[in-house]
């Protein structure tokens, strides 16, 4: 329940934040545009194992240690870069004129944007959903250092823990690698033609 609970909140927060600052790189030209889309583009080259001491220190002074939130802000820092230059590429493939349709029959351009561009971008949305998924579901490194007590561990953390200092339970590794496998599982099985649609618009159009 920890996994699910953690990956859906960082799948929400990831496209919610991505969608809109995606519109605003697809949309508008403003001060610094260049060097905030390359500072994003420079946090996916940073390997994680890096950041782990200062994202620790980080969370334990905002006391956010072993909670949710801690999970869920760290995953939000690794899977929005990724989110908002995918986004913005579906974006760009999207004609301007669809914006101005919906201005001049009186809509605002928040209503343009969840009305007309969202609906159409779902493939596009749904391949970033399932990537931010697969990321929070799997990750196992800051998983184990911001949790302490059980009943806050993720499957990879817990899986892990049936590792004996001497013996390994293998019947009940395999078990949970496969219970933890069914989610990504399914989530190819139903939507594998948007992910692929999605992740060939988003890379070559963008």
């Amino acid at each position: 329940m920890n996994s699910y609970f953690v990956s859906a909140c960082v799948v929400i927060l990831t496209l919610v934040i991505g969608i809109m600052a995606a519109y605003a790189f697809s949309r508008f030209d403003f001060p610094l545009k260049g060097v905030i889309n390359t500072i994003i583009v420079s946090v996916q080259a940073v390997p994680a194992i890096v950041l782990l001491i200062p994202y620790l220190s980080l969370i334990v002074t905002m006391k956010l240690f072993n909670t949710y939130w801690a999970l869920i802000l760290t995953y939000l820092v690794f899977t929005l870069p990724y989110c908002i230059l995918m986004i913005t590429g579906y974006f760009n493939t999207l004609s301007t004129d669809l914006d101005e349709a919906v201005m001049m029959d009186g809509g605002s351009r928040m209503k343009a944007l969840w009305r007309i561009l969202v609906p159409i971008s779902v493939p596009g949305l749904v391949s970033v959903g399932m990537y931010t998924f697969m990321q929070a579901w799997n990750e196992y490194l800051f998983a184990l250092a911001l949790t302490q007590t059980a009943n806050m561990r993720t499957i990879p953390v817990g899986i892990n823990m049936l590792m004996g200092q001497h013996t390994y339970d293998w019947s009940q590794m395999m078990a949970m690698s496969f219970l933890g496998s069914i989610p990504v599982l399914l989530l190819f099985i139903f939507f594998q033609k948007y992910f692929i649609a999605g992740m060939s618009s988003g890379a070559i159009k963008g």
